[in-house]
């Protein structure tokens, strides 16, 4: 089965809240296609793998050819945040709530075409790598 666009997305904060980074990886019959993280300063852990995602919805509107009549597999290794984007739990933090719509809005161009999935950590390696990476710049200063 063709799965069209798949991304991982991933986010970390150390402490919790503490030093956070988010990231994404997206592949296309397993080509990268697009890998990449950003710091987010202090924010805990469901904050910065929401703005994963929305680094990712992000992305894909500035680039609408990628997508164009395909299906988008997102895959999160945060079972909460995959469950409030298919609507399966309320968001009832209300910092969480802006989070959740602006995801919501971002995904409006892509309607029945793109998919939220969770998968276990180790199935998401590159992106939790990409994170820790961005952490370990920010905080320790390595490259």
């Amino acid at each position: 089965m063709n799965e069209g666009i798949v991304i991982h997305t991933d986010g970390g904060a150390r402490g919790n809240p503490g030093p956070g980074a988010c990231s994404f990886v997206a592949e296309e019959k397993g080509k990268l296609i697009k890998k990449t993280s950003m710091y987010l300063g202090v924010v805990t852990n469901n904050t910065a793998e929401y703005h994963g995602v929305i680094l990712a919805l992000t992305w894909l509107n500035e680039n609408p050819f990628l997508h164009k009549g395909k299906e988008i597999n997102f895959y999160l290794d945060s079972e909460l945040i995959t469950r409030q984007l298919n609507g399966q739990y309320r968001v009832k933090d209300v910092k969480l709530q802006a989070l959740y719509l602006k995801c919501k809005n971002l995904s409006e161009k892509f309607s029945d075409k793109i998919f939220f999935k969770n998968v276990k950590r180790e199935k998401n390696k590159i992106a939790d790598y990409l994170v820790n990476k961005e952490l370990d710049r920010n905080i320790l200063g390595k490259n």
